[in-house]
């Protein structure tokens, strides 16, 4: 098991899912990958459930009413040394603050950020909270994917705010840039394609399955979307992207051996 107990700056360290009926969810999020969960109190009448693996963090929810243009959808979470920082160098950058950084509670400091093509994801300054505490392994968080209109423009944005490097390579017919952090891989990115339906750019949470197909065919029993069906990526492993009962996109891996 790969317990985390620091992330560098520029890693992706948690992801929640905003949805607007946090009991549905809870339901269908802990029968597909096996999550225990515990409802943590954020004010009179709302709660922040924590999803655990072997009682530590993976990932998490809250309730949030649907709203024109902010759909449910899960949030990605980069840490980095100072949310206020990265925030200014995102603005200078010409990305649009959605969130400025604010503390929350005494467990980290956030914001949330859109790059110049419409991408959105969170800045996480840790304090008691560092993210997720088991990454990789099967049921948890394993990667990190923008899907854009403009390749040049959002890799420019994120090189720039966080320091990292790209490589791009072809994947089949996809050219797929991998973002890197010094030798290490930091996330992926793709241009969203023509015969795509109607997708604004993204940030694609994946989660490690044992078995995609049988993963996909459970999301689907409890009332999901397979919205791209199992498919292999040579060398990478087996993959589907899923729409949650509500609307929520991710992806699923069982990941290539070795």
């Amino acid at each position: 098991m790969t317990v985390m107990e620091t992330y560098a700056p520029g890693t992706f360290c948690w992801a929640d899912l905003g949805t607007p009926d946090s009991a549905a969810a809870k339901r269908f999020y802990t029968s597909l990958f096996g999550w225990a969960f515990d409802d943590r109190p954020i004010g009179s009448d709302a709660a922040y459930t924590m999803f655990n693996v072997d009682g530590k963090a993976v990932a998490a929810l809250y309730q949030e009413p649907i709203r024109e243009g902010t759909p449910p959808h899960w949030l990605s979470y980069i840490s980095v040394d100072s949310a206020d920082h990265t925030v200014a160098v995102a603005r200078d950058l010409g990305g649009a603050i959605i969130d400025d950084a604010f503390d929350v509670f005494d467990v980290g400091r956030m914001a949330v950020i859109q790059d110049p093509t419409g991408g959105v994801v969170a800045l996480w300054e840790p304090k008691r909270h560092i993210g997720a505490a088991v990454v990789g392994e099967v049921n948890t968080i394993c990667w990190n994917e923008l899907a854009t209109t403009d390749t040049s423009a959002a890799g420019r944005f994120f090189q720039d705010l966080l320091g990292w490097g790209a490589e791009t390579q072809q994947l089949g017919t996809v050219a797929y840039t991998l973002f890197k952090r010094g030798d290490a891989s930091a996330a992926g990115m793709m241009q969203i394609g023509a015969d795509w339906a109607p997708v604004p750019p993204h940030w694609l949470v994946y989660f490690a399955v044992d078995d995609c197909d049988t993963s996909a065919a459970r999301a689907k029993s409890l009332g999901a979307t397979v919205r791209v069906p199992p498919s292999d990526i040579g060398g990478i492993g087996r993959f589907a992207v899923i729409e949650d009962p509500h609307g929520a996109a991710f992806a699923i891996i069982r990941l290539a051996d070795g």
